[in-house]
């Protein structure tokens, strides 16, 4: 089945690029927006309306695949692409892109991807990580179509695994609503919450004492509200980098002192902390989370560390997980470019025995969002981002009822890949 035609359509998506240096170096929230001058290149505004563009690509049937362009909230920090503007790179998806792929049999996700992957643009440069990214979701829908398949099933098919069937556990971002996000939530007994937002060491805390806090409401609102008996989810706090603004980057002691003191606080609930510190660079960061894991693990302290900050590409993430930088790796699906790169990704660390957390950014779309689902259900990551935006109800509802979908669809025998 040939591809004939690529179009292109300017979209938004479910939240904003952040500034993320300028919120670090102390820009003052106002509402919704932020006060203060920018200081990552491409930002006109602290913060600015999420872009995205939906690259549709056409077979000869008729029929068409297709994915969303985007990327993740704080571009142009820890090592990502700059700021992602539609109107800058539909002419290149229109003109390079189509060129390639246009004549070319639908025939195989993982070869089509790949060469989308390693384009170059005039410069020799690789394309911006949000084309391939969403380039690859379209030839995946194409590839689908072509052969009568699953999205999933072309994943397992092509990687030779097995597709879950069971769901996959959500983990639900709260933003700054982090209260009244939590009660959501909560209600529609979410396995993995709140996320937090902890992006500063204002909302953290002098002494780290807000996030201590809120895990002390937190643990009380799951008790009084439960939806069922048994309801017991993973505490995950994203802290960008704030704890070692607190207490150290490479100050271990200090910084397993205070998740030992979070652990109690939160327990009976499993605590799982995500970006603890940022060191600035690849290697410093490796070093430090390597160094904080293996002091909690040394004094028996019940804390995951997720990676998250310098850890954004494959090579990146093989990186961390042989350097065992973490207990849990953060597959950020818009940083690894071609989805292709996100299944193996999350291979490679249940290959070498470490989480493999399928996540993402609240800036994406509905679509990138569902094809993203069946990444995660082709490969079986320990935990999927609920994504975009962070008001909750639509997330999770986009990513429980596509997971719901599939493994209906799969059950009724349709689309399935079958080896025999």
């Amino acid at each position: 089945m040939k591809i004939t035609k690529i179009a292109c359509s300017k979209g938004l998506t479910g939240f904003y690029f952040d500034d993320q240096k300028a919120i670090r170096q102390g820009a003052k929230s106002d509402g919704a927006m932020y006060i203060g001058e920018t200081a990552t290149p491409g930002f006109s505004r602290i913060r600015q309306a999420g872009e995205s563009i939906s690259v549709m690509i056409f077979l000869e049937n008729g029929q068409y695949g297709w994915g969303d362009c985007a990327a993740v909230q704080y571009s142009g920090a820890g090592g990502r692409d700059p700021l992602f503007l539609a109107d800058n790179f539909i002419p290149l998806i229109e003109n390079e892109v189509a060129a390639h792929l246009i004549g070319q049999q639908a025939d195989s996700f993982k070869r089509l991807a790949k060469e989308i992957d390693e384009l170059t643009d005039e410069s020799g440069k690789k394309l911006h990580t949000a084309i391939r990214y969403g380039v690859s979701q379209a030839i995946l829908d194409a590839v689908a179509k072509a052969q009568g398949l699953n999205m999933c099933d072309v994943i397992a098919k092509e990687y030779g695994t097995k597709v879950s069937e069971k769901m996959l556990p959500i983990f639900t971002q709260s933003g700054d609503d982090r209260y009244n996000n939590a009660d959501k939530m909560i209600m529609k007994a979410a396995p993995v919450l709140p996320h937090g937002l902890y992006n500063s060491v204002e909302k953290l805390g002098e002494k780290g004492e807000h996030l201590m806090e809120y895990a002390k409401w937190l643990k009380q609102r799951v008790k009084e509200f439960a939806p069922y008996e048994g309801y017991h989810p993973v505490f995950h706090f994203d802290c960008y980098g704030t704890i070692g603004q607190v207490f150290g980057a490479s100050n271990y002691v200090a910084m397993a002192d205070y998740l030992e003191e979070l652990e109690k606080v939160a327990a009976p609930f499993h605590v799982r902390i995500e970006g603890p510190m940022d060191s600035d660079n690849r290697e410093a960061q490796m070093r430090d989370m390597r160094g904080l894991r293996e002091e909690i693990d040394k004094r028996g302290i019940n804390v995951e560390l997720v990676a998250d900050e310098w850890c954004n590409t494959l090579e990146d993430i093989i990186y961390f997980a042989d350097n065992k930088a973490g207990h849990m790796i953060q597959v950020k699906t818009p940083d690894l470019g071609s989805i292709h790169n996100t299944c193996e990704a999350v291979l490679y660390c249940e290959k070498v025995g470490i989480g493999a957390y399928q996540g993402g950014t609240c800036n994406e779309t509905d679509r990138s969002t569902q094809v993203c689902i069946h990444c995660a259900m082709a490969t079986n990551a320990e935990q999927i981002l609920a994504k975009p935006g962070m008001g909750v109800d639509e997330a999770y509802m986009i990513c429980n009822n596509e997971m719901q979908r599939i493994l209906a669809v799969r059950k009724a025998g349709i689309g399935v890949y079958n080896k025999d």
